[in-house]
């Protein structure tokens, strides 16, 4: 998993129909910035944790989403 932090949303009112509802969220991981979906509803400035690659798309049991990052959860303390 990776840790990050919340920076941003990335509006789109263009999408395609496999991508689920949800927030897509600019996270600062690092040095380096990725773009996250957020099923979870994580706000700015909040601290996650992210999946990438075949594990965040298998999330989506019901349907084949075009997701690479996801946040799973925020964290409360470390």
């Amino acid at each position: 998993m990776i840790r990050g932090k919340v920076t941003g949303r990335v509006w789109s009112t263009k999408r395609i129909d496999t991508l689920p509802n949800g927030a897509l969220l600019e996270v600062k991981v690092g040095t380096s910035t990725l773009v996250a979906f957020d099923p979870l509803g994580c706000a700015e400035g909040e601290e996650v944790l992210i999946t990438q690659g075949s594990v965040a798309a298998a999330y989506f049991t019901n349907i084949k989403a075009p997701v690479d990052a996801l946040i799973v959860g925020s964290v409360d303390a470390s």
